[in-house]
């Protein structure tokens, strides 16, 4: 049995904790300045308060960082002031780059570090959400999750590998949803909306539904995915490849960012006001 501390457990956090705790680990999280709502959710899938993040980088071999991209560096400096010298897993959607950078924090200050990339929703079911991992210790967390649900896959023994395919997995996947979004908003205050669903259901009668699915269903993660657009620009350009499209996409996700925690989906022709203002 290991004992493995989540930082922080939200949606995905918890739901990685719960797979971590299905192979017979035992799992922290820290309850000091976090919300009730994430008290509650942690309480449900049996995770263990260590009340601080003192305490918690005490009592853990293996942290597991889950949290917006933006705050990634941040919370890897809180863990390393704490003198953790452990396993630290980074599975923030992050440019390689910072990956990397990341990285070499830990290992300066003799921490075992580990790049991982999920793709997917939170890992409830089977073959729906995976952990990509790369870096000479990812099969310490690979084991982690031995009893599923969530998929895990090493795919490289260098550090930045595993973010490198979730930043080309998400660019599509979320990019494409940004970029639809952004063409019904044009559709609309050029008042040719009903006319571009015409064109689209000649070439797939399920398109415009699809569309305005997309659109109204992003809005609640929308804050999350501004940050993880720009980590994705950057991508592109350390690629030596243009990266306006995803700023564009990240200024998308900004107008959309006031649906946040929105317990109900909001119907398009708000989403598209919003957008339009």
């Amino acid at each position: 049995m290991t004992k493995i501390g989540v930082l922080h457990p939200g949606e995905m956090g918890v739901s990685i904790a719960a797979s971590a705790i299905n192979g017979g680990n035992q799992v922290y999280w820290a309850s000091e300045k976090r919300s009730d709502k994430t008290l509650l959710r942690a309480e449900k899938y049996g995770l263990l308060d260590a009340s601080s993040l003192s305490q918690l980088t005490q009592n853990s071999e293996i942290i597991f960082s889950i949290c917006p991209p933006h705050s990634a560096e941040e919370v890897a400096a809180s863990v390393i002031e704490q003198g953790f010298k452990g396993y630290y897993l980074d599975a923030n959607a992050i440019a390689p780059q910072r990956a990397i950078k990341i990285g070499q924090m830990m290992d300066t200050n003799g921490i075992r570090f580990i790049d991982g990339g999920i793709i997917g929703g939170p890992a409830w079911n089977q073959k729906e959400t995976w952990l990509y991992l790369s870096g000479k210790d990812a099969k310490v967390i690979a084991d982690c999750f031995s009893n599923g649900p969530l998929e895990t896959k090493i795919i490289s023994d260098e550090i930045g590998k595993a973010s490198a395919l979730k930043m080309c997995y998400a660019a599509y996947s979320k990019g494409i949803t940004a970029l639809l979004t952004a063409i019904l908003a044009t559709a609309e205050s050029l008042g040719v909306r009903d006319e571009l669903y015409g064109q689209w259901n000649m070439d797939d009668p399920s398109f415009s539904e699809q569309a305005n699915r997309r659109t109204t269903r992003v809005t609640a993660k929308a804050w999350r995915f501004e940050g993880e657009m720009h980590e994705i620009a950057a991508t592109f350009h350390d690629a030596g490849l243009p990266n306006g499209f995803h700023e564009a996409a990240a200024e998308i996700y900004h107008r959309l960012a006031g649906f946040k925690d929105s317990t109900e989906t909001p119907s398009l022709d708000d989403v598209l006001n919003i957008l339009r203002k």
